[in-house]
């Protein structure tokens, strides 16, 4: 236990698949040490074993690119699972010893802003081996059952919506506590815009939609691109991210604005009037709290979708699902008083709450049990909600405790134990070998479970060639 007039650290926990879970896993690391926390900020895809972090992110990326409707076969039957499948569940088990690591004696709460991890986390908890708080702060609107997962205390979300269905797929502890976004997107006066428009070289009376497609520059950006062109009510400019193919493809088709990565994108949307997304991520978000209304269009499957569907019921972003109605759709944002409604309802989502920050020092700064938790695999009590009032107060604290010391904490070994005959140091590394390799296995297998196989037999049909040659080219680490 650190010393009462000691920082309180917390460990955020993000993976790096697009820039979403990495965005909000920032900002509150941000809000966090503002408050006078140490933080501790990892990477799931780093924990995971066998390196597999890296191929994990590689394969949703072209799962994306190269067949998006096994993706969305895939989403959809998975979307209200209970619980993992075996091959999932294996990968996952195989990341609980890295990350039990990143929690250090002084730590007194753990943020998890990526599915994967908040898994292991609730995991770790109900076996007892965890004895900190566990948060979920849900980066999407819409909850994929991945997100609920058993032994996580609580589980925080932006909105009503995300919120009701996290809690109707068994969520605990779900607190509405509104998004999180850098301070910098804020609306801007008429002079700001036009001095962002000059920066980015973009005219300056013609009326602009960005059009942004993630960090990774996934879906079908090109058409939604010249449909906005198309339509004569806004010039398309595009943000690609890091798909330096998609920016030379769109400047050959003729768009006359299109970005790479952008660092300043408050500046850019400073710049432009509408916003025009295909996967409801952060970014929207940002929009919203810049003043820009929000449409989503051309949406990539799985989450995009969910994500578009949640925004519409919100109020705060119309789905457009038949390119007949892009262009009265722009008009109405742009010129119209659905356009202002939006603005007002997009900035309101930053007011009536008071963001995550709150939940999450409330439970960091609650009391700990010093009672030992048993050796033995039960379930730890789950804490009750925090819930917030609209000025940030709690309005009702648990009272409860929760156990102390790990049961695998260190304990001091007989040197006697040490000296091991050769023969039992040899079988020893035997075993943790064969250990070692069936990890492997279960997280390759769980990789392609996740990634490749479905989605590729979809794509490529029946045929082992195209099997084979479809793999390989996944296995290349190329750029595209």
């Amino acid at each position: 236990m650190p010393h009462s007039d000691s920082p309180t650290r917390i460990t955020v926990i993000s993976a790096s698949m697009g820039a979403g879970h990495d965005g909000a896993a920032t900002e509150l690391t941000r809000h966090l040490t503002a408050a006078g926390f140490l933080v501790d900020r990892h990477d799931f895809l780093d924990l995971l074993p066998a390196r597999i972090g890296k191929l994990l992110s590689g394969a949703y990326l072209r799962l994306l690119t190269w067949a998006p409707a096994g993706y969305q076969r895939i989403y959809a039957a998975t979307e209200h699972e209970r619980r993992p499948n075996p091959a999932v569940r294996a990968l996952l088990r195989g990341a609980e010893r890295r990350t039990l690591a990143t929690v250090t004696p002084d730590t007194r709460a753990v943020v998890s802003t990526y599915p994967g991890a908040s898994q292991v986390l609730g995991a770790l908890r109900l076996r007892g081996r965890l004895a900190i708080p566990a948060l979920t702060y849900l980066t999407d609107f819409s909850v994929h059952s991945l997100w609920v997962a058993p032994g996580i205390d609580a589980h925080l979300a932006a909105h009503a919506i995300p919120a009701a269905q996290a809690h109707e797929q068994g969520a605990a502890g779900v607190t509405v506590t509104g998004p999180m976004t850098d301070p910098r997107f804020t609306p801007a006066d008429e002079d700001e815009r036009r001095a962002a428009r000059t920066r980015f070289g973009l005219p300056p009376d013609t009326p602009l939609a960005l059009l942004v497609a993630g960090s990774w520059g996934v879906g079908p950006v090109r058409e939604a691109a010249a449909e906005i062109l198309g339509t004569g009510v806004a010039l398309p400019v595009v943000v690609c991210g890091r798909n330096h193919a998609l920016a030379e493809r769109l400047r050959a088709d003729g768009i006359a604005h299109v970005h790479g990565w952008v660092d300043d994108m408050p500046g850019l949307m400073h710049a432009c009037d509408v916003l025009v997304q295909n996967a409801g991520g952060l970014t929207s978000l940002e929009a919203l709290a810049g003043g820009l209304p929000v449409v989503s269009y051309r949406c990539i499957p799985g989450h995009g979708q969910t994500n578009a569907a949640a925004l519409d019921e919100a109020g705060l972003a119309p789905w457009i699902r038949e390119p007949d109605r892009l262009a009265p759709t722009l008009t109405e944002l742009l010129h119209g008083p659905r356009g202002r409604a939006q603005r007002e309802a997009g900035l309101a989502l930053f007011t009536a709450a008071p963001g995550p920050v709150p939940a999450v020092t409330t439970m960091a700064r609650g009391p700990l049990s010093a009672t030992a938790i048993p050796s033995q695999r039960r379930p730890v009590a789950a804490r009750p909600a925090v819930a917030f009032d609209v000025s940030g107060l709690p309005t009702r604290v648990p009272a409860d405790g929760l156990a102390g010391v790990p049961s695998d904490a260190p304990r001091s070994v007989p040197v006697e134990a040490l000296r091991l005959p050769v023969a039992a140091r040899f079988a020893a590394r035997s075993r943790q070998a064969r250990r070692r390799t069936v990890l492997m296995v279960a997280a390759v297998a769980a990789t392609l479970s996740l990634g490749i196989g479905a989605p590729l037999a979809y794509a490529y049909g029946e045929s082992p060639g195209h099997h084979f040659g479809a793999l390989t080219h996944y296995l290349e680490d190329d750029d595209r």
